[in-house]
Formats: structure tokens, C-alpha cells, sequence
């Protein structure tokens, strides 16, 4: 079997930056995480060894350590300060990209434009991104467009791990149903996650097998595997190389490789190593 792992596959700078902070702060003190530090299990058990405890970001009472840690996907402002309020030191780790998304639609609030984000409405990036502004529309389906309000206009940003050609079409749909109006997008599309979708059509114009690696619920893991099934691929979403079957690949000469951006580089190389060790009949 060939195997061909993706141009560009696995763990972005912010969610390495994200463990790293959280591994320092770990160790000084008892912290405890706001949510899922990041959508992947093999980091989870890490955390565990380190003592690390789980709290949830709306309700003060779910930690009881003094410190506790933002996670990559980000929170509101006015989250950060009731924590503060409450008594309790902030650990901030989240990504610098979903800063300048919360950054990009505040600017497009205060200069008058209705909010809009399109992503996943219970993913706790798109919970942080219109947290200080209830008023904000969230899309993801052409269909959604349909509770925009009418005859204001319209500031758009969206989830930074969507994929760039749906974010595209969802706006389009957007300026079609609301032509009498103003509508401004911004493109919140992290480069990390355009360059592994980018990255996934050249691996899945060679092989008709891809193994996708992370964590199932990992948005923008996926994003991924939901692309190569629509390029044609034969699709295999793992979180370890424990997950691979034999199976999978009889007959298969050729298999594409990718990981989400939460994915640990000695998983995928894991991945590898077990697929090089098959020998399907």
C-alpha cells in the first residue's frame, strides 16, 4: 500500500499554543478547564494525568479550583468578567484566530450592521462569538437565511473552522434573499483549516481511500471527512490507529492520510506506522 499524508494535516499553532499554556499553568497550581481544552481524547488523557478538573464556562459553581482555563475555541467578554467577578484567575488560551473573528464582529456591530455568524449553533466557539451580542443571527443552511431580519444591514463573519466554499454559498444566499440591503462579510475562515481542506482535493484525487484522524467531535475533523466523502473518497474517521480495519483496504493501492488541527502529530504518525504493518489479503 502507498500511503500519502496530506500537504498540510494535524495540530495548528493555536491549539499547540492552547496545551502548552495549559500544561505551565497545571503544574504551578489545581486549575480546572472551562469545557473541552480541545476536541480530542488522547489530549484529555494527558490532562488527567496532570490533575487537571473540568468545569463548565456558564456556571461558576463547576470549578473549584482558584484558577481556570478558557479553552482554544474562546468565550465572550462578558464571560471573562463574570469569572473575574467571581473571584477567580483566567488562564486565556484562546486561539489568536478566534480572537480576530470576535474582534471582526464587534467592529461590524459598532459600525451598525446587523451581526451574523455562520457556523454550528451549539459549538462553543459560535456560543463565545455572539455571547455579548444576543441579538446575532446564526446560519448554517441556505434555509436558515430565512430568520435574518429584513431591511437592515448585514455584517457576517463566521465559525473559523467552516469550510470556506460552504461559508461562501451560505452568503450568497444570503445577499440573494437581502438585495435591497447592505451585506458585508469578513472572512473568519482560519488559514489552517483552509489549507487542510485545500490540502485533502490533491490527497483525494490520487487515492479512493482516506483515513480522517481526530477526534469525533472535532468540528473541523469533520469538515474533512465530510469533503473527501464529497470529492469521492472512501471515508475512515479514526481517533487512534486502534481504530483501522484490515478491511478497509483490500484491493486499495493507494490511501490518503489527514488530520484535524486538534489531531497530536505521534497520533498520525501512530496512524502510519499501523497502516504500514497491514498487509489486507
Amino acid at each position: 500500500m502507498n500511503l500519502h499524508l496530506a500537504q498540510h494535516y494535524g495540530m495548528c499553532f493555536g491549539v499547540r499554543d492552547a496545551l502548552r499554556a495549559t500544561h505551565d499553568a497545571a503544574i504551578r497550581e489545581p486549575v480546572t478547564i472551562l469545557g473541552q481544552l480541545v476536541h480530542n481524547p488522547v489530549v484529555e488523557t494527558h490532562l488527567k494525568t496532570l490533575g487537571v478538573r473540568h468545569g463548565d464556562l456558564g456556571h461558576h459553581e463547576s470549578a473549584e479550583t482558584h484558577r481556570v482555563v478558557i479553552t482554544a475555541h474562546g468565550a465572550s467578554d462578558s464571560q471573562r468578567a463574570s469569572w473575574r467577578q467571581a473571584g477567580h484567575a483566567i488562564t486565556d488560551t484562546t486561539c489568536p484566530l478566534v480572537k480576530k473573528a470576535h474582534q471582526a464582529l464587534a467592529t461590524l456591530v459598532q459600525e451598525g450592521y446587523h451581526p451574523v455568524v455562520i457556523g454550528q449553533r451549539q459549538h462553543v466557539e459560535v456560543r463565545g462569538l455572539v455571547g455579548d451580542f444576543p441579538e446575532a443571527s446564526i446560519v448554517l443552511e441556505s434555509r436558515d437565511v430565512l430568520q435574518i431580519p429584513a431591511g437592515v444591514k448585514l455584517g457576517v463573519i463566521s465559525q473559523t473552522t467552516q469550510p470556506l466554499d460552504r461559508v461562501l454559498e451560505v452568503v450568497a444566499e444570503i445577499k440573494r434573499q437581502h438585495s435591497q440591503v447592505e451585506v458585508r462579510f469578513v472572512d473568519t475562515v482560519c488559514h489552517p483549516t483552509k489549507q487542510r481542506q485545500n490540502a485533502l482535493e490533491e490527497v483525494c484525487r490520487r487515492c479512493p481511500v482516506v483515513i480522517v484522524i481526530g477526534g469525533r467531535n472535532s468540528n473541523n475533523t469533520r469538515q474533512l471527512a465530510e469533503k473527501a466523502a464529497r470529492l469521492g473518497a472512501r471515508v475512515h474517521p479514526v481517533e487512534t490507529a486502534a481504530d483501522l480495519r484490515e478491511e478497509w483496504f483490500r484491493g486499495v493501492t493507494d490511501i490518503g492520510i489527514t488530520a484535524g488541527t486538534s489531531t497530536l502529530d505521534e497520533t498520525v504518525t501512530a496512524v502510519m506506522d499501523r497502516l504500514r504493518q497491514m498487509t489486507p489479503n
